[in-house]
């Protein structure tokens, strides 16, 4: 006895309907025609969507990491006066189990100056011993290195976006204003320092490599007069743990203190990239709903031509939910199998888009992404299992949805009208 006769009667009409028109007429041939449009539609957009949210997420994970290369997971910053005992603060913080290391930092903002051109900058002063095991900035340097950052040499790093603005190169000389002037009888004067470039960063990211300046941190505290430090730089076992961590530090530290992760210092950017997966989401998922909506067109079409049959069924003691279940059995199973092909693409084509780039751009002679131009010259993906299941779902229900109706004008189908003309 094989497997489907062992179904339900309304499975085993409802699957061979599925396949009828493969060997019935040119009417049945044309619904059969319809079938596979929709089959084909909901793959592709399936693949769709799953192929755009993984190359989404593959370029937010890697200005991510771009981001974690110059900015630590969580700040420990001072209130209204400089900190003085940070390691007293580091200690605390490593009470947190989930808290590996930490450094300290001196913040602000300057004005730098180099022959005609001026540019705010933000300036951060670091010990370069103790800021390799925060942040990979060490990493990152074109020219130089962070050990030369000595203090009272008055070195400085900045990025290679910045060098090149400027036309500056290690060995030039620069400027930084300070804000807080000097009091005179004259007025208030300006703070100025001439500071010499020994290191040349590019950490990937624009704004980072325009406007920061890295010294050693007793020179910045020179430079802005400041007795202390601004804060205390946290590395976590888990970047994406920050946000949990930072609020649990925040009932944890004594004092005047004001604890941000990595997430809330760029709210703004991964708010408006939320947003635009969110919305990248229910535009290509109309890609499906329309997908799905053709079953409604089919399954009308195959109730229409199948009245005779459904006549048959109900005069034979099948029930209207009977007849309703073999047409949901049929629609449904379209939409399971439309869902699985492109799940199986999606999954595919997101795994090895790097490569069906570069066939693409061998084939047409052109690059989707020139270096020249974008920082990042190929297509990341980030494959997550969570959006291909809500994706998978969402195509499903669909597709369920879509059957209803066709399948209720179907249980409302009269035998004795069905089979006047018969």
């Amino acid at each position: 006895m094989s497997i489907l006769s062992r179904l339900p009667f309304e499975y085993f009409i409802g699957l061979r309907y599925t396949r009828a028109g493969k060997r019935s007429g040119r009417r049945n041939g044309f619904i059969s025609f319809i079938s596979m449009l929709s089959m084909a539609g909901i793959a592709l957009g399936v693949a769709a969507l799953i192929t755009v949210l993984s190359v989404m997420n593959g370029f937010q994970k890697e200005v991510r990491d771009r981001m974690l290369g110059v900015l630590s997971h969580i700040e420990v910053l001072a209130g209204r006066q400089p900190l003085i005992d940070w390691q007293s603060v580091l200690r605390q913080a490593k009470v947190n189990p989930r808290i590996v290391d930490g450094a300290p930092y001196v913040s602000g903002q300057a004005m730098l100056t180099h022959e005609d051109s001026v540019k705010g900058v933000i300036v951060r002063g670091i010990e370069p011993a103790e800021e390799v095991r925060v942040t990979d900035f060490a990493k990152s340097m074109q020219a130089g290195s962070l050990d030369a950052l000595e203090p009272g040499r008055f070195g400085v790093a900045i990025g290679k976006e910045l060098a090149n603005l400027l036309l500056l190169r290690v060995g030039d000389r620069l400027t930084l204003i300070a804000p807080q002037g000097t009091l005179t009888p004259a007025g208030v004067v300006p703070r100025l320092r001439q500071f010499t470039i020994v290191a040349i960063f590019d950490s990937g990211h624009y704004e980072y490599d325009t406007s920061l300046v890295l010294m050693n941190i007793q020179d910045a505290a020179k430079l802005f007069r400041i007795e202390g430090v601004s804060g205390v730089r946290l590395k976590t076992t888990s970047m994406m743990d920050a946000p949990q961590i930072a609020d649990e530090l925040t009932h944890q530290l004594v004092g005047d203190l004001y604890v941000r992760d990595w997430s809330a210092e760029n709210r703004n950017w991964f708010a408006a990239v939320q947003i635009e997966k969110r919305m990248m989401f229910i535009i290509l998922a109309l890609i499906i709903a329309v997908a799905a909506f053709n079953l409604v067109s089919m399954l009308v079409m195959t109730v229409t031509d199948k009245q005779a049959d459904i006549a048959i069924l109900r005069t034979l003691g099948a029930s209207p939910a009977s007849v309703m279940k073999i047409f949901v059995v049929q629609g449904a199973l379209i939409g399971l199998m439309g869902t699985f092909a492109g799940v199986v693409l999606g999954v595919l084509l997101a795994s090895n888009i790097g490569q069906v780039i570069a066939m693409i751009e061998h084939l047409f002679g052109f690059q989707v992404l020139p270096s020249g131009v974008y920082f990042i010259n190929y297509l990341p993906s980030d494959l997550h299992a969570d959006d291909v299941v809500v994706i998978g779902l969402v195509s499903c229900v669909l597709a369920f949805v879509s059957t209803v109706y066709p399948s209720w004008r179907a249980s409302r189908v009269r035998p004795a009208e069905a089979l006047r003309y018969e």
